[in-house]
């Protein structure tokens, strides 16, 4: 940052003084050529300075002429006129010190410029520093005749602007490398080194260290990805923590199976008698279909479900789930009462997700009681399956815990099924609560209401026949 700041502002504060070195150098040039040219149209005429020899010094036209350069002196400190080779002819000083015909050596440095002036009518020098240590540039103008060249010496204090621009860039610089230091140093208390910390916090995460909670952190966005960070660490654990508990209960509730189909297998293979065997095999093909349920139901749980992409009638899984448990009241002497619309019922769920719901509520009713009732309808813009039973109803301490998984009041069973239909519910943007005593229909056993987002105008491509 502190490297970022400084290469900002030293290239932004040398371009800055680049153009304005480049713009106050043009603007001399032009002023010393304009000062030297107006110099020229006071009254100098090339052909009065002809006839000027040595030792013509007290002419009337030297002297005339000299004091007119004289008189300049408060605008520029020096002023020359020159000959054809540079030498000098008139000038503003006394005539003693520089005499008509006398050389002038500073003029030497300058001869690229007098031969400019003096092809395309003026031209002007670098500015430079006088004996006084004074910024200086020379400005030079051509006489008519094309060859006698007026000079000028005019301060060129322009430039010291230019210089105290340069001492602010540099000093601007140097604050805004302090600045920028400052600023790291505060970016990094209060972001760098909390980003340092959760990230090995996240590191830690990754490889299963998760007993030690993740340290809140001052800030906004840093304390909202703290917290965010604890937050997946307790979903972790909890998962774990969950995890675990499956797999103890896959043990448990597989070995029970696993041991009636090894104890009937061994009697089936040790028995003489058709009859005792096929009961025998029976019985084991029985462990089977419940081992293979229970496997069916911690795949249902573990397996991830994906929200529906658009809407379908619920009467046809909800039929088909009534077929499969209806046969099996039939087979004890219960009754299952089904009230659907005759109209299409349409829910924003997938058909496979409401089968496997409506199932698992109609068998937990089948277990709990002889008689079943199921009603499907629309309430207040959603889609509702109500699921009840006229048995002994969920027991108090159970009631909060009812849609947890692993949590059963059966001696058979994993305890997934209304699990299952709590995760089928919220996969689809739906929820399933339990009526309390006070609410439910027939005022006794337990009542499940199983809610989906409905359409309140659906398209008829969706519909499906009765």
């Amino acid at each position: 940052m502190v490297t970022f700041a400084v290469g900002l502002t030293a290239a932004g504060g040398f371009m800055a003084w680049r153009e304005a070195g480049r713009a106050m150098t043009a603007e001399l040039d032009r002023r010393a050529r304009w000062v030297a040219r107006a110099g020229a149209d006071i009254g100098l005429i090339a052909s009065s300075f002809s006839g000027l020899l040595p030792g013509f010094e007290d002419t009337r036209t030297w002297e005339a002429t000299h004091e007119r350069l004289r008189q300049l002196k408060s605008i520029v400190p020096e002023s020359y006129i020159l000959s054809a080779d540079n030498t000098a002819l008139v000038t503003s000083f006394p005539a003693d010190s520089i005499p008509i015909g006398a050389p002038l050596p500073q003029f030497e440095l300058y001869r690229a410029e007098l031969e400019e002036a003096r092809l395309v009518g003026d031209a002007s020098s670098f500015p430079f520093r006088g004996e006084d240590d004074r910024r200086v540039q020379w400005g030079f103008a051509v006489l008519e005749d094309g060859e006698t060249v007026f000079a000028v010496l005019m301060p060129a204090d322009h430039l010291e602007p230019l210089e105290t621009l340069q001492n602010n860039l540099l000093l601007g610089s140097i604050a805004a490398a302090v600045l920028a230091a400052i600023l790291a140093a505060v970016l990094a208390g209060s972001v760098v080194r909390p980003m340092e910390r959760l990230s090995r916090v996240a590191i830690r995460i990754q490889r299963g260290h998760l007993d030690k909670p993740v340290a809140a952190e001052g800030g906004h966005e840093v304390g909202r990805l703290a917290r965010a960070m604890e937050r997946m660490r307790v979903g972790i654990l909890e998962r774990d923590d969950q995890l675990r508990l499956m797999l103890a209960q896959v043990a448990h509730e597989i070995r029970n199976p696993l041991g009636g189909v090894e104890l009937f297998a061994a009697a089936a293979a040790e028995t003489e008698e058709p009859v005792e065997r096929a009961r025998l095999i029976a019985r084991v093909r029985s462990e089977v279909a419940a081992l293979n349920d229970i496997i069916n139901d911690f795949l249902s749980y573990a397996r991830p479900m994906s929200p529906a992409e658009g809407a379908s009638d619920v009467r046809g899984p909800i039929r088909e789930a009534v077929e499969l448990v209806e046969a099996e009241l039939d087979e004890h002497g219960g009754s299952l009462e089904v009230e659907l619309p005759s109209t299409p019922l349409l829910a924003l769920v997938r058909e496979e997700h409401v089968k496997r719901a409506t199932l698992n509520l109609l068998r937990n009713a089948a277990q709990a009681s002889q008689h079943v009732r199921l009603q499907a309808s629309t309430q207040n813009g959603e889609v509702v399956i109500i699921v009840s039973d006229d048995g002994p109803g969920v027991a108090r301490e159970l009631r909060d815990r009812v849609f947890d998984p692993f949590v059963t009041d059966k001696e058979q069973g994993a305890g997934l099924g209304l699990a299952i239909v709590k995760k089928v519910a919220e996969a689809n943007g739906g929820r399933v609560e339990l009526a309390g005593p006070s609410q439910s229909t027939n005022g006794k056993g337990a009542e499940f209401r199983l809610y989906f987002g409905s359409l309140e105008d659906p398209p008829h491509a969706v519909a499906r026949p009765e």
